[in-house]
């Protein structure tokens, strides 16, 4: 697995650790409510709290199968990993915030790319 890729899937791990920190951790938080463009009242309610921490206990697997997919070489499964952000970021980008693509599945591309050009 070429540097480059390790780099970024990294990056990628990265975000999806701050992510999950917003959704389970900071929930209530100013930062949180406009990362999410939620108003802070919307975030005190315990519906939207169980499911942002719902939400971020998910986005903290996706950074422990990228950590186990660096730590085992597996380009296999980090390309399906990948291919499979990008796809939650389409989702998003047409259901929620169209900018979702680049700011969510931007580094996942990028560490497509750099799977399919150097590994």
């Amino acid at each position: 697995m070429s540097i480059i890729t390790i780099i970024l899937a990294i990056l990628v791990g990265l975000e999806f650790v701050y992510i999950m920190y917003l959704e389970t951790f900071a929930t209530s938080s100013n930062r949180t409510a406009r990362v999410f463009k939620v108003s802070p009242n919307d975030l005190q309610s315990p519906i939207v709290q169980t499911l942002f921490k719902n939400q971020g206990i998910y986005n903290g697997l996706i950074t422990l199968l990228i950590l186990v997919a660096l730590l085992y070489q597996s380009t296999v499964a980090l390309e399906w990993l990948m291919i499979y952000i990008i796809a939650v970021a389409i989702y998003g980008s047409f259901t929620s915030n169209p900018k979702i693509i680049f700011l969510q599945g931007g580094l996942p591309i990028l560490t497509l790319l750099s799977i399919w050009m150097f590994n």
